[in-house]
This record gives C-alpha cells, structure tokens and sequence, in this order.
C-alpha cells in the first residue's frame, strides 16, 4: 500500500509592505514554527480596500523591498498576484486564486489580533474561512469578543490557531515618519531594506 504524501502547508501573509520591517519576519517566523507551515508566502497587496490612499511606495518599490527582505531566509517566499491582478485586492479572492495555483496544498491566512477583531467586516468573511484555516498573533492590548466573532463566522469555527510571538512595537506608518523626519531606522529593518529606502529617496518629505 503506497503511503499517502502529507499536503504542503502554506501560510499566506499579506500586507502593503512599506516598508517591511523586522516585525513582519519575527511574526512569520513564529507562524512558520508554532503552525509547522512548509512556507510562509509574503504577498503585497494590490489595492486593499481598507487602506484606500495609505500606500505610499509604487508597486516596484514595495515588491523589490520584500524581495530583499525575505532573501535567502528558508520557508519565506513571494508572490505577485495580488498586484499583478489588479483591482480592489479582496482576501477571499486572492485565495481562490492560490488554491486554483495550488490545488494539492493547504492553506492558512496569517493574520494579527486586530485583523481578527474586524474581520466580520471585511468582504465575504465566511469564504475567507471556508478557502483556508486562520493563523492569528496575539497583539497586547487587543482583546476580542471571540464568541460575537464566531457567531458572525460560523465558517470560522475550530479553524482559529493562535500565536504568541515576542511583541514587537514596530509600526511601518512609524518607520516612514522616521525616515520623513531623518530619524535612524537601523535594526528595524533589514539592513538591505535600508539601503533600498535611502538609495531610492523613500518616504522623504516632498519639497
């Protein structure tokens, strides 16, 4: 009797990226252990419609700055199909896609605390769920009605797996004042992300 292969499992990171910062690889790490993922898949989003007007960087500087940041770091990988889809970038979606990619794998979306909290109101929720299993960071301070959530995502029930990585009070919003402001972001980024930041005038005050 021919043993049946495990299903490679795959976590699906999202985010705008801009800039990506140690926090994001602390957390993917701590998702790729604690979940025992075969690959954390960082994917910068297209257009995500809650951030409507926050992405500052172009899609090449973003993408570039993930590449580097992810470099060489084994179970990290990227894709591009959330930009080279185009259009308002919704979550379930995006997982149709993979799963259509990658038929004979199993997904979980990564999330943070907060992320949950508000998930109910994203679009379509449930399939989100349906598509693929949750990993969520606990984030101090951020508390969640877990009871009202589920009762909103019935789909989510028995498919929520909780990670407590180190808290890390990094912020990109805080990086790119930083940078504005000519302040330091050494060891908060990955040395190659900033030097991508400096080289390409990144989050400088327009004159």
């Amino acid at each position: 009797m021919t043993a049946t292969m495990p299903r490679p499992r795959i976590g699906v990171l999202g985010g705008t990226f801009d800039p990506p910062h140690l926090g994001h690889l602390i957390i993917a790490t701590e998702f790729l252990f604690a979940l025992r993922l075969d690959q954390v898949l960082f994917v910068p989003a297209g257009r995500p419609p809650h951030k409507t007007g926050r992405i500052i960087s172009s899609d090449d500087d973003r993408l570039a700055m993930v590449r580097l940041a992810t470099a060489g770091v084994p179970g990290f990988a990227v894709s591009t199909i959330d930009i080279e889809r185009g259009g308002v970038s919704y979550t379930a979606d995006l997982l149709e896609f993979l799963r259509a990619e990658r038929p004979d794998h199993d997904f979980f979306f990564l999330m943070g605390e907060d992320s949950l909290r508000d998930l109910p109101t994203w679009h379509d929720p449930n399939r989100i769920c349906r598509l693929a299993e949750i990993g969520v960071a606990r984030r101090p301070g951020v508390r969640v009605d877990l009871a009202t959530t589920l009762d909103a995502l019935p789909d989510c029930r028995g498919r929520l797996h909780f990670v407590s990585p180190p808290a890390i009070g990094i912020s990109s919003s805080e990086l790119r004042r930083r940078v504005r402001d000519g302040e330091p972001i050494a060891f908060q980024v990955p040395a190659a992300v900033e030097r991508y930041i400096r080289e390409r005038g990144l989050y400088r005050a327009r004159p």
